[in-house]
């Protein structure tokens, strides 16, 4: 996906807008839907609505996009001061004359934003609004290991990373709310769009989001213990588990509540696009077969590739994406 590197240097041929005032308004959270959905109850919002900040960060004028940087305070306040506030960047089409889709766009395990900003930005430059959102403990909201010591999104603290995962599909149900707000925005039409690591998160975000009506998944899949299990990078980690009494059933039961497959009754829903590479050298391949089985089987797009390899096919896939995205309900 570096290849989107290419998306960002010609749309940041721009001007910053440091100087631009501050909006600040307020959300409504409405959770009318979430039982009806069947959203996890570790996966619902209160009913509050929530301050915001906003301002224009970036005036792209040679792609017709404007990047606006949006704050607010995260729905799962952690020990962290830093890690407590939430930071996205908006991607706004100049000049929508009526109001369509928009999208959340879910980042890669290294979180720095190259994938997730050239996505968004693809997606803005043919029409559609999407907001990027910094996952909790990556970029600022990662605290100093000089005095907090190394804190990670993910690591081998288990209940840990099971609770900044909580807090990452939390915060991202509020972009949505944030997202659902805006003029340009048909709010029946949302969307979310995640690759690896943010097809991961994407999937419980769309499970436990009912306004998300379109998803796409990319890279990613469902049942992981069972997929991983014979995968040259996990046999090792599974024999190791093994030796300490944690069986396969055991680690399934952990993994649970944070694999996709989990909420395929409600992914079955959505409206749902699933893209994955043949030959996915990180995620097994089965992992994707497994979560498309469980979902009923929606439209899936394979390419011959690896994991990184597959930025070859970056523009047949943002292409397929943004077809999904534009496309209404029931077509």
């Amino acid at each position: 996906m570096r290849l989107l590197l290419s998306l960002i240097a010609f749309g940041v041929a721009g001007t910053a807008c440091a100087a631009e005032p501050v909006t600040r308004g307020v959300v409504p959270v409405s959770v009318a839907g979430d039982e009806k959905a069947g959203v996890p109850p570790e996966y619902r919002l209160k009913a509050e609505e929530f301050a915001f900040e906003s301002r224009l960060k970036y005036d792209l004028k040679y792609s017709g996009v404007e990047v606006v940087a949006v704050t607010f305070p995260t729905a799962l306040p952690s020990a962290f001061a830093v890690n407590n506030t939430v930071y996205c960047e908006y991607f706004r089409p100049k000049g929508m004359a009526k109001s369509g889709p928009a999208v959340i766009v879910l980042d890669i395990l290294d979180g720095a934003g190259v994938v997730s900003r050239g996505q968004a930005m693809w997606l803005a430059v043919h029409g559609v609004p999407a907001i990027c959102m910094t996952m909790p403990y990556y970029g600022p909201r990662r605290p100093d290991e000089l005095t907090d010591g190394k804190q990670r999104f993910l690591s081998m603290d288990v209940p840990g990373s099971l609770e900044h995962i909580r807090q990452c599909v939390l915060d991202s149900r509020r972009a949505v709310a944030w997202l659902a707000i805006q003029p340009e925005v048909d709010p029946a039409r949302l969307g979310l769009l995640g690759t690896s690591l943010g097809s991961f998160m994407g999937g419980i975000v769309a499970a436990s989001e009912p306004r998300l009506a379109s998803v796409c998944l990319l890279l990613g899949g469902g049942g992981l213990v069972e997929a991983f299990a014979d995968h040259p990078q996990g046999v090792a980690v599974f024999a190791a588990l093994q030796l300490m009494g944690l069986s396969k059933k055991t680690l399934q039961g952990v993994v649970a509540r944070v694999d996709p497959i989990t909420y395929a009754e409600q992914l079955k829903a959505k409206r749902l696009l699933l893209i994955a590479a043949s030959r996915d050298d990180i995620v097994p391949p089965l992992a994707m077969r497994q979560l498309w089985r469980a979902t009923g089987e929606p439209k899936i797009l394979w390419y011959d590739a690896t994991h990184v390899g597959s930025a070859q096919f970056v523009f047949p896939m943002m292409n397929a994406v943004l077809e999904h995205i534009r496309a209404e309900r029931g077509k």
